[in-house]
């Protein structure tokens, strides 16, 4: 198979040598025909029972040169063969096979063009090459030569229209399958696109909320070092508790990014509303008083809205720490209304936009103050389906209010990924 192989390369890459070889071939077999005699003794064919006239050797040289530039020019070529073969069918006597030359061009017309253009021009070619071989040349009409000439003609239409539609599929066939290769490497990149940004919304989620915590008990333990040591020994505790919920929530994330083959990732579940009273203790440890209320005995819900809403809890909880000022409160709400599963996050802060500042005044630039927390809930509640809504308060603090739907709409593998429920 290799020199098969390279001979199609070297083929492809020299056209005009390809077609110089095949009419060297169609030369020598149009001499070697001619000095044949059909009708020799007992009805078989005779070698070197005739030979061909000076003329006849022209024409067969010339039908042959012809095809060497039957790429190039397939139509002037056919022409110019079925020129020289009529002469040859109409002074040849004995006649010698320069037909041959014609049918060679007919194929590569049939092979290079359209099928109603190989239709008019073979039925044209078949029909004047037939008629002249029939009528006005020397042998009778009847005879198998004129037959030959009007199959082979036939033949070699039709095995180039064979050889153009089969070329056709094939290429089909490829365009198909690189259009669907490009269409996969573009689903690719969107699940890719689709990843990070996941992966980007939980490592801030994670970090804005427990570097939060470790800012202000830090704060704490440094303010009253001196006078109440007790008071500082538990506030680094709390610093050490956050901190190492930082680590063991990162380590999760990080550790879908493993490779198969890689050691395990981590199996601790994706955080879910069972979890909230644990995130509330974090924010009042912190001193941030928070009242939550909550139905106790909701049925569970689907895992991808249940870490969605509590990204949404502990991202409205962390600026409320960060922006609302020493004596803020907070509260906190989740109820079930018909279909929909609606959290709601209110705080007493001062409420201007420059106090939150990851909730710009208008939600629509979320990244007007430089803050990310806005943008990555609503990217995660509207990939569910939900609604989430967020501005100050009348008379003073700032409201987050998400609606989720019960069961999740989501739009493609993205929203609060199985990938991550993969590690329960």
């Amino acid at each position: 198979m290799a020199p098969v192989n390279r001979f199609v390369r070297w083929a492809r890459t020299h056209p005009l040598a390809l077609d110089a070889a095949l009419a060297l071939g169609v030369l020598l077999c149009m001499v070697a025909g001619s000095f044949v005699d059909p009708h020799g003794p007992d009805g078989t064919y005779a070698w070197g029972a005739r030979t061909p006239d000076a003329l006849s050797l022209v024409l067969m040289l010339l039908g042959a040169a012809a095809l060497v530039f039957r790429r190039r020019a397939p139509l002037y070529v056919l022409a110019a063969t079925a020129t020289v073969s009529v002469v040859e069918l109409v002074v040849g006597d004995p006649r010698a096979p320069v037909v041959m030359s014609a049918v060679v061009a007919l194929f590569t017309v049939a092979a290079s063009t359209d099928r109603p253009t190989t239709w008019r021009v073979g039925l044209a070619t078949m029909a004047v090459l037939t008629c002249v071989a029939m009528f006005a040349g020397p042998l009778p009409w009847y005879s198998q030569e004129n037959l030959g000439i009007f199959a082979w003609t036939g033949m070699a239409a039709a095995a180039g229209d064979a050889v153009r539609s089969r070329r056709a599929f094939v290429t089909a066939i490829r365009e198909r399958a690189e259009r669907a290769e490009r269409t996969r490497e573009e689903e690719a990149r969107r699940r890719v696109a689709e990843e990070r940004l996941r992966i980007a919304r939980d490592l801030h989620d994670v970090v804005a909320h427990h570097i939060a915590l470790v800012n202000v008990q830090a704060g704490v333990a440094s303010h009253v070092m001196d006078r109440r040591p007790d008071q500082a020994k538990e506030a680094l505790g709390h610093v050490r508790e956050a901190s190492r919920s930082a680590l063991n929530e990162l380590r999760a994330t990080v550790g879908l990014l493993r490779q198969t083959g890689d050691p395990e990732a981590p199996t601790e579940p994706a955080p879910g509303l069972d979890r909230l009273d644990d995130l509330v203790d974090t924010f009042r440890h912190a001193g941030l008083p928070v009242e939550v209320a909550r139905a106790k005995d909701a049925p569970a819900l689907p895992a991808a809205v249940d870490l969605a809403a509590f990204r949404v809890v502990q991202e409205a909880l962390t600026n409320v720490q960060k922006h609302a000022g020493p004596d803020a409160k907070a509260e906190v709400s989740v109820v079930r209304v018909g279909p929909n599963t609606e959290i709601t996050i209110l705080d007493n802060g001062p409420g201007a936009t420059a106090a939150h500042g990851d909730y710009p005044a208008d939600p629509a630039e979320p990244e007007a103050n430089g803050g990310h927390g806005l943008l990555g809930m609503r990217e995660r509640v509207t990939a569910l389906g939900g609604t989430l809504t967020a501005g100050p308060r009348y008379g003073g603090g700032f409201r987050v209010h998400a609606i989720l739907p019960t069961k999740a709409r989501t739009s493609g593998p993205d929203p609060a990924n199985t990938s991550e429920d993969a590690t329960t």
